[in-house]
């Protein structure tokens, strides 16, 4: 997983249990960060604004930019590979082994 392989070379650390909706994925703002992109990926128009003002709150106007940003961008790419049908590659499901079954993803399948 990047996020894995450049918190390893960065010296960061992260946890997977914002996910779940039980914690802040050990990242600074956090819990504001996933609430935001909850909201938005949810379509949940009632709680948008309340995690958009949070949010900016937390991380100022640019950061808020920012995090709406990453949020587009990473929905267009899950669901444009989703579409096409791209395959996961071997060699990252040999090194997502752990996360994949903390999270539940093969009971998709």
């Amino acid at each position: 997983m990047l996020l894995r392989e450049s918190g390893r070379h960065y010296g960061e650390s992260y946890s997977l249990d914002g996910i779940s909706g039980d914690g802040d994925g050990g990242v600074p703002h956090g819990r504001p960060l996933l609430d935001f992109a909850e909201a938005v990926l949810e379509g949940a128009d009632a709680a948008i604004a309340p995690a958009r003002r949070a949010l900016v709150a937390a991380v100022g106007e640019a950061g808020f930019v920012d995090a709406a940003g990453v949020v587009a961008s990473f929905n267009a790419v899950v669901r444009i590979a989703d579409a096409t049908g791209i395959p996961v590659e071997p060699f990252k499901l040999a090194q997502t082994v752990e996360e994949r079954a903390a999270l539940g993803i093969d009971d998709w399948h």
